[in-house]
């Protein structure tokens, strides 16, 4: 067995069980950084933060919720109000793991093991009480500080993810596929909605084209990180604003390259839509489509994803994939998976074996066809069907997935997804999924 030198450094710890099970996967899967380890436990367990971590954490850019809570917890249960205190993602390095830089979504969770702490001036992420690595937060942008016109924040209107890289533009905070005989059951999108409007935060249901422009043009003047943004926003199966999809989506790449042709790598998150109408992205300059599949194994998408499979179904979203890479090219169109779902109760797999068998499967189609799918790894959100009981998949399950990821990412030959920023440890910047990081760094 190939020892990484890496897990030397857990000698340094007292026996501690918590440690242990990650000591013993990356002895196991040593071509799998512990950093990518440790954060992939993150993103499926939550981060818990203590009342004086969250006071520092207060100066810096804070949750934005842009589109799903991603936490383990409703907010009316955050003692510490922690959903207007924490950051958005927190960066990790150093500490007595000697880890590289790695950018992870902060997912709320006051029962996790993993817990932020200060020590002086520094802030350390701790495992079951023990200190791994040192805490890094991300400045808020200057325009976080300013409002539009009408008096609401840019940041509710034009928030930033992947430590400024990504303006992510929710601009249809509900989803149409409503109730539990069509919402996916892993998304808590329209819940999400109701609990940010409860709290009193400023969160714009369904944002106008003139109140993006307005934040945007803001942001060119002031900001030089963001590189990309994403037109997303829930599925519209009828009429919104008396516009079907295609038509209320379509207007906001339309207005934004019309006034900043190619400033931002353009990428828009909706249904997998006829391949007219994947054109008509195109001609507006869209570059990059993402019409997120979510979970491959057939059973599971029409348990898990019952609007999607009543409303375009299995196949026919499938089709339209392989349409629009022919509109697109293949690298860009980029379907999500919600990596650890297939292994949910009731209806999940069991075994650790089948799930990444069946994903990998969904993984070597779609390469195949030279289109390469990305991850979200699943936040059991409590506010939705599957996480109420807030157990994710098994954390070997996600090492595995990934290494499946990239193997089978190498075999096709394809190039490092667009509009995600460099590939590599210590470079990525996708924060809801390690998939980036996993990827061989740019020569």
């Amino acid at each position: 067995m190939c020892v990484n030198p890496v897990t030397q450094r857990f000698r340094l710890f007292p026996m501690n069980p918590m440690l242990s099970e990650i000591e013993e996967l990356s002895e196991s899967y040593a071509d799998v950084p512990v950093e990518v380890i440790v954060k992939e436990d993150l993103l499926r367990r939550g981060m818990a933060w203590a009342p004086e971590a969250l006071e520092v954490a207060a100066d810096f850019k804070l949750k934005a919720y842009f589109i799903c809570s991603f936490d383990m917890v409703a907010i009316s249960e955050m003692d510490q109000k922690e959903h207007s205190r924490a950051p958005e993602e927190v960066r990790l390095v150093d500490g007595p793991l000697g880890f590289r830089p790695v950018i992870v979504s902060v997912r709320l969770n006051p029962e996790s093991p993993y817990r932020v702490e200060t020590n002086g001036e520094h802030l350390l992420l701790k495992l079951d009480g023990e200190p791994i690595a040192e805490v890094q937060l991300q400045q808020s942008p200057e325009y976080y500080g300013r409002t539009l016109h009408s008096g609401k924040p840019i940041a509710d209107i034009a928030p930033t993810i992947e430590w400024g890289y990504l303006l992510y533009l929710t601009t249809f905070r509900l989803c149409q596929y409503y109730g539990a005989r069509e919402e996916c059951q892993f998304c808590d999108i329209n819940e999400n909605h109701r609990q940010q409007k409860k709290s009193g935060r400023s969160y714009t249901s369904v944002k106008s084209v003139e109140e993006v422009v307005e934040a945007l043009e803001i942001i060119a003047e002031t900001d030089s990180d963001s590189k990309a943004y994403t037109v997303t926003g829930g599925s519209i199966t009828g009429l919104l604003e008396g516009k079907p999809e295609i038509d209320f989506y379509i207007r906001y790449p339309e207005a934004i390259e019309r006034r900043w042709p190619d400033r931002w790598i353009s990428k828009i998150v909706v249904q997998a839509l006829p391949k007219d109408e994947v054109q008509r992205l195109k001609d507006t300059g869209v570059k990059i489509y993402h019409p997120n599949f979510e979970i491959w194994d057939k059973r599971l998408f029409e348990l898990y994803c019952p609007g999607k499979a009543r409303y375009i179904g299995r196949d026919e979203w499938i089709r339209r994939i392989l349409d629009a890479a022919n509109v697109f090219g293949p690298d860009g169109v980029i379907p999500n998976f919600v990596a650890g779902v297939e292994m949910a109760p009731p209806s999940g797999f069991s075994s650790i074996d089948d799930a990444i068998a069946s994903t990998t499967e969904g993984l070597e189609f779609f390469m195949s066809h030279g289109v390469s799918p990305r991850f979200t790894t699943w936040c059991p959100e409590p506010m939705s069907v599957l996480g109420k009981d807030r157990k994710g998949a098994p954390l070997e399950y996600h090492i595995r997935l990934l290494r499946a990821y990239r193997e089978t990412w190498k075999k096709h030959k394809l190039p490092v997804p667009k509009g995600y920023g460099e590939p590599g440890l210590g470079n990525a910047v996708f924060s809801v999924s390690s998939f980036m990081d996993v990827l061989p760094p740019l020569s």
